[in-house]
């Protein structure tokens, strides 16, 4: 009868840390801070939760470093859309990226952060006050080119960049609700159409 080699007693079982992070990514996208359990995660990251606060940390700080990782993968449409050489262009792609990101058939619909801002414990008060730094932060670097836009006179002198910046997150945070509704890519990407029609321009 063959032996089985059996791990040493207190050995934490080896796992992928990088694999986990992604899959909790996709947990807290579907359900959002407060719907996503230790229990789901754990069980979709395929770790103890014991190796979860090991590797992760509490909960909290285990959705920072997700929000970290949206940000630089599903989410980083915003930055390479901060680079078009117009206002408008801008807009559009970032309208686009929100609408291709929220309608995704392999990924959950919606937006992972619009998903988690409806905190309503106190436990959630640092998650939530995280994800208002979140969008101020995408907000700011949209406010910022379109000053740049302004003063390149690409947009009239008179345009408000931070007003223009603020349609166009609201927008794409609307989107990504709708899209977590249910509504189609077509139907979304009908919305910014319209919504960038009255665009100003020079």
């Amino acid at each position: 009868m063959e032996s089985r080699q059996r791990r040493p007693a207190g050995r934490p079982r080896g796992f992928d840390a990088d694999e986990a992070l992604e899959r909790a990514v996709l947990v807290f996208w579907e359900h959002g801070y407060e719907g996503a359990s230790l229990a789901v995660l754990t069980e979709a990251m395929g770790i103890s939760t014991t190796s979860m606060y090991a590797t992760f940390g509490n909960k909290e700080e285990l959705f920072r470093k997700v929000l970290e990782r949206y940000t630089e993968g599903p989410s980083a449409y915003l930055g390479r859309a901060l680079e078009e050489p117009t206002a408008l262009g801008v807009a559009a792609a970032i309208l686009a990226g929100t609408v291709r990101t929220t309608t995704r058939p392999e990924h959950p619909h919606g937006c992972l952060g619009v998903q988690s801002a409806l905190v309503t414990s106190d436990a959630g008060n640092e998650v939530r006050d995280a994800l208002i730094a979140w969008r101020d932060h995408g907000r700011s670097g949209i406010r910022e080119r379109f000053e740049r836009a302004v003063a390149e006179g690409d947009l009239p002198a008179d345009a408000d960049p931070a007003l223009l910046a603020r349609y166009v997150t609201t927008l794409s945070y609307g989107l990504a609700v709708q899209a977590a509704s249910g509504a189609s890519r077509d139907d979304l990407q009908e919305l910014v159409d319209a919504a960038l029609r009255g665009w100003p321009l020079v």
